[in-house]
């Protein structure tokens, strides 16, 4: 005779081990997505790291000097600002497909309606992260690099080194001449430091877009109100100057910009959960579960029902 006890263990492990078996498969699709779009993202380094030195290298040229230069100290530095960047975009690339594996292992466990809520979500993450990646690109950062570049005089710098290239030197070059006073301070650009503060402000401005998905998504989940957002929305300001200080250089219209965008993001949010909550009252008032007593306290008690 069999033990009931040991039968009901059998019977809870079997699910589980089927749930980490479909996990497994999950991941490892979603790994060799991954390794795809290194290995694609890679073949294209080069072209990616010119655009993500675009700004700087405009910069320069607003500067005079005609032809700027990047430079790397170490024979493998080279090698791995491309990796790096082949990791970043690999990622981004193969983002539809992990998408799409972690969709695929929680989709079962939802009911229908919370598929269509999440669903949405899933769709607009990306593209908000682009919006603000392309934000801070085309925007922020050649704001930053006029800023930081500005100490520098980068025509003087490019006309020493003219002087010492030799006989070809053109009459029309604006050779400064040598002096005896002072230390010399010049600009020599390095390649990973250059795209460093790139990927900074690319990522720091995708995860700020990231706001009105988020908030909005935990509105759905009854974790926060329209109305609680808003009582709070002073204290927003104050995160958000805190923010744009922290991720921007020490330029007053930069901190303005980035203030300004995240902020209106964050009203955005506000709206966009009231809608979500203006919603959930109409379905529940068409299915007699709304309780107009605490409505009419200001407080929202329901329990919204499992299909």
């Amino acid at each position: 005779m069999s033990d009931p006890t040991n039968d009901d263990i059998e019977d809870s492990a079997a699910p589980l081990i089927e749930h980490l078996a479909e996990l497994r498969t999950r991941l490892i699709r979603a790994v060799l997505a991954f390794i795809v779009g290194i290995v694609v993202a890679f073949a294209v380094a080069e072209p990616i790291l010119q655009f993500l030195l675009g700004p700087i290298e405009e910069t320069l040229r607003s500067l005079g000097d005609p032809s700027p230069t990047l430079q790397y100290t170490s024979p493998q530095e080279y090698l791995f600002t491309l990796f790096r960047i082949s990791m970043v975009f690999g990622f981004a690339l193969s983002f539809p497909v992990i998408g799409y594996q972690l969709w695929r292992f929680v989709a079962p466990g939802l009911y229908r309606t919370e598929k269509n809520a999440f669903l949405p979500f899933l769709v607009a993450s990306p593209f908000m992260f682009i919006l603000g990646a392309s934000f801070a690109h085309f925007v922020v950062t050649p704001l930053a690099m006029a800023f930081f570049l500005g100490f520098a005089d980068v025509s003087s710098i490019f006309a020493n080194l003219l002087a010492t290239a030799g006989p070809d030197v053109p009459d029309t070059a604006a050779v400064v001449p040598e002096t005896n006073e002072g230390i010399r301070i010049t600009f020599f650009g390095k390649v990973n430091e250059s795209l460093d503060i790139s990927l900074k402000f690319i990522m720091a401005f995708g995860l700020c877009f990231q706001l009105p998905v988020l908030l909005t998504l935990m509105g759905k989940a009854g974790l926060v109100s329209a109305d609680g957002l808003g009582t709070v929305r002073k204290y927003a300001m104050v995160a958000i100057l805190v923010l744009a200080a922290l991720v921007t250089p020490p330029d007053v219209i930069t901190q303005l910009i980035l203030f300004t965008v995240v902020y209106g993001l964050y009203e955005v949010s506000i709206f966009l959960v009231r809608r979500v909550e203006k919603k959930r009252e109409i379905k529940l008032r068409e299915e007699g579960l709304w309780d107009e007593d605490e409505d009419d306290e200001g407080e929202e008690e329901f329990e919204e029902p499992r299909p």
